[in-house]
């Protein structure tokens, strides 16, 4: 099951009383544009409207260092809990259920999570991801990669603004 087609049939789900439940773990190479790999455990709950959705999730998100700006994998961890319902039509042939919900249950008594898994991977991305701590970065001057070796700029000049505090703390490391 790749996260494009993480589709799970709820028909038997729906039909016991409220309450019942049936949890899930994944494991599946992503291979889609942005994660790599997802895992985690997921338990559907019946309510009296549809599914809960509870997942534990651990996600490879692929992104740009903000530092180097060479492309890297966060491994993020998150949980998500949405009320799936089920989608019904109507004589027009359109969903009832809101354009923008996440989790809707197909007429086939599909709940397809793969969006859902998808979207909660990336809020979950730091704002600035970093391809390691120490990164270096690039020269501001030249875009030389800081992390191979130091450039070959004249050192940059000092912004004045900060002379004091660049003198204090000189002054305190001796």
């Amino acid at each position: 099951m790749s996260i494009e087609k993480m589709r799970i049939k709820v028909a038997q789900l729906l039909k016991e009383p409220i309450g019942s439940s049936r949890s899930y773990h994944i494991e599946e190479h992503a291979g889609t544009d942005d994660i790599n790999f997802v895992k985690g455990d997921v338990v559907l709950i019946r309510t009296n409207r549809g599914v809960i959705v509870r997942a534990k999730m651990t996600a490879s998100v692929k992104g740009i260092c903000s530092r180097c700006l060479k492309p890297t994998d966060c491994e993020v961890n998150y949980d998500f809990e949405e009320e799936a319902l089920p989608a019904r039509t109507t004589p027009e042939g359109l969903s009832s259920t809101a354009q923008y919900d996440k989790l809707t249950i197909d007429e086939g008594h599909t709940l397809d999570l793969s969006e859902a898994i998808r979207q909660y991977a990336w809020f979950a991305m730091p704002a600035k991801p970093l391809c390691r701590l120490d990164c270096a970065g690039i020269c501001p001057t030249c875009g030389y990669d800081l992390n191979q070796e130091p450039c070959q700029c004249p050192s940059h000049t000092k912004d004045q603004r900060w002379s004091k505090l660049i003198r204090l703390g000189k002054e305190s490391k001796s």
